[in-house]
């Protein structure tokens, strides 16, 4: 059995030496390539605002990341004497480490508990929805695809998450940390997909967006004889749009995804 890992190349990378340790053969086959925005003035400016927030939102330890690379002393205000109010929010515990690593004080950082049954803006919700209320302001930290330059930062992102702080007659605002680009195979790369669409080999799909780039690298390639495995609910309805023959759902941690594996018996000659 080998497990395609289509994960950001550093992410992907961490997960190939995780699954390796685990006995699981894995190769890293990035389906998304992650670059700093062209513009950080407005980043700047919500650093500047982060008092103002009841919480920060952060989609993604990539979000953690290239937030705090741009807006180095938004950490200061989250240590453990700040005086700030505002809460760091985290999606699971992949993000919440990432807000460790910048300097957040754990008594200011909320994330879904390590049981929940996913890790998502639904699940973040149920922990934080309490803290907003009419009159607030929430801050989403997210990335963005090529295709969004131009257009407002509200187009896209945690549209779900925002719906709930606006429904709470609170302000949901939006900002763009990174960039999400759709790589460019190399002849090697693009073999090495069009062999995993049909020699038993897993597909290990943490994003939607890496399905979709998957298609247009691979135009007119067939799914149905690929198997894929996705860590919430949307990604694998993607897949199995994407036309991949089976798809299992796992939560994304790596004991989970290992006994996603396990489950699968080898795919027959």
């Amino acid at each position: 059995m080998r497990v395609i890992v289509t994960r950001p190349e550093r992410e992907a990378q961490r997960w190939v030496a995780d699954l390796s340790a685990r006995g699981v053969q894995a190769l890293a086959l990035p389906l998304i390539e992650l670059g700093a925005v062209d513009d950080r003035s407005e980043m700047t400016r919500v650093a500047q605002q982060i008092g103002d927030y009841v919480g920060v939102m952060f989609v993604s330890a990539n979000a953690v990341d290239h937030f705090f690379a741009s807006t180095e002393s938004v950490a200061a205000l989250w240590g453990p004497r700040s005086a700030i109010r505002s809460r760091a929010w985290a999606t699971g515990p992949g993000t919440a480490n990432a807000l460790s690593r910048a300097g957040v004080a754990p008594q200011r950082l909320d994330v879904p508990p390590a049981d929940a049954a996913q890790f998502d803006s639904e699940a973040l919700w149920q922990v934080v929805g309490p803290q907003v209320h009419a009159g607030e302001r929430v801050l989403i930290v997210r990335g963005a695809d090529e295709a969004d330059a131009g257009q407002t930062a509200a187009g896209s992102g945690r549209d779900w998450f925002a719906r709930q702080v606006l429904a709470c007659g609170a302000q949901a605002e939006f900002v763009v940390a990174y960039q999400r680009r759709a790589p460019v195979f190399s002849l090697s790369q693009s073999e090495l997909a069009r062999n995993a669409a049909s020699d038993g080999s897993i597909w290990l799909f943490s994003s939607a967006q890496a399905v979709r780039n998957l298609l247009v690298s691979l135009p007119g390639q067939s799914w149905l004889q690929a198997r894929a495995i996705a860590t919430h609910a949307r990604i694998a309805s993607s897949a199995r749009a994407a036309g991949f023959g089976a798809v299992l759902e796992s939560r994304p941690t790596l004991s989970d995804v290992v006994a996603a594996l396990e489950s699968w018996d080898e795919p027959r000659s």
